[in-house]
């Protein structure tokens, strides 16, 4: 396919959020931005490089976007991952689409990287979507399998409705029982931070731990972070809402110990954090990502969460 005549790929510069946000709007309506959420997910980013933000014109005029990132602050220790770089979003204006833009933005992006291994788009910090959703978009998925991307993984995003939530009597049952084996669920305070941020760092995810450290430094209230710790007082997990961009009805992260596991922790500290989400004033509990046949995939169907959408993780290797 040839290009579209007269297209130009630039570099992202000063004064053109306001235009990249609105043709985002135009061309993503299923998964819309605010400048502001732009400014914090992308520009604040801190391995941002305006040199990997592609903008594609056509005579001067906007026409599509895309988000290379490749690291310069390690997410955790020193490891910056010389191999690894990412494809966090891209996007074509809807009348320019068939022209071999979103070919010639993911190229340029690609080149840039320059990296062995590329990922469309679980990139952390900050990603956007944690894959493509296929469903929505799939004239991407088709571009990105024609420049040699494949599956690696599959997510879903899961959501409940909490309205007239109660934690169920067996639950209830169960928490008795387990604070009659010593077991503590309670509400974090700033004397926990010292076990829950490398709980989440060593046994889970290092961005899991990141992510604590920013919601609560930007003044996130400590009691939408739920615990338990075991009879001999050692913290084992912990769920919470309200992490990300402040938003009160987003789950997560969520996490048990794994020799912890099969005791019914996690079943009870979903259902602790649930009733802490209401009583916070949320409506409904969603979160973008979870195995489908995991075995947190699991729980969360039982406790009546429903899949809302599913997304592919993409993998391009040279």
């Amino acid at each position: 396919m040839t290009s579209a005549p007269g297209l130009e790929i630039r570099e992202f510069r000063a004064g053109l959020v306001t235009d990249v946000v609105a043709l985002w709007n135009r061309s993503a309506p299923a998964d819309p931005i605010t400048r502001r959420r732009f400014r914090d997910l992308i520009l604040l980013d801190p391995n941002f490089d305006p040199a990997g933000l592609k903008l594609a014109f056509i005579d001067d005029t906007l026409v599509g976007a895309t988000y290379a990132a490749r690291r310069i602050v390690p997410l955790h220790g020193v490891d910056i991952e010389p191999d690894a770089g990412w494809i966090v979003f891209f996007f074509v204006a809807p009348d320019q689409r068939g022209r071999g833009i979103g070919t010639a933005l993911l190229e340029s992006a690609l080149a840039w990287l320059s990296r062995r291994r590329v990922d469309f788009s679980p990139y952390t910090p900050n990603y956007i979507l944690p894959g493509l959703d296929a469903a929505v978009y799939p004239a991407a998925a088709a571009l990105l399998k024609k420049l040699g991307f494949a599956v690696h993984y599959e997510a879903v995003a899961m959501h409940r409705g909490l309205d007239g939530y109660e934690i169920p009597a067996e639950v209830r049952d169960q928490l008795d029982r387990l604070a009659a084996q010593g077991y503590a669920f309670r509400a974090a305070t700033d004397d926990d931070l010292v076990d829950l941020i490398p709980l989440a760092r060593d046994h889970f995810n290092p961005d899991w731990s990141r992510a604590i450290r920013e919601a609560v430094g930007a003044g996130m209230p400590l009691d939408r972070i739920m615990l338990v710790r075991e009879p001999a007082g050692r913290l084992v997990g912990w769920a919470m809402h309200g992490t990300y961009e402040g938003v009160i009805d987003r789950f997560g992260p969520f996490g048990v110990l794994e020799e912890c596991r099969g005791a019914g922790l996690g079943k009870a500290l979903l259902h602790v954090t649930l009733e802490c989400m209401r009583a916070h004033g949320a409506h409904n509990a969603w979160f973008l990502w979870t195995g489908e046949r995991s075995a947190a995939g699991e729980l969360y169907r039982k406790t009546g969460f429903t899949i809302t959408r599913r997304f592919q993780i993409m993998r391009r290797t040279a």
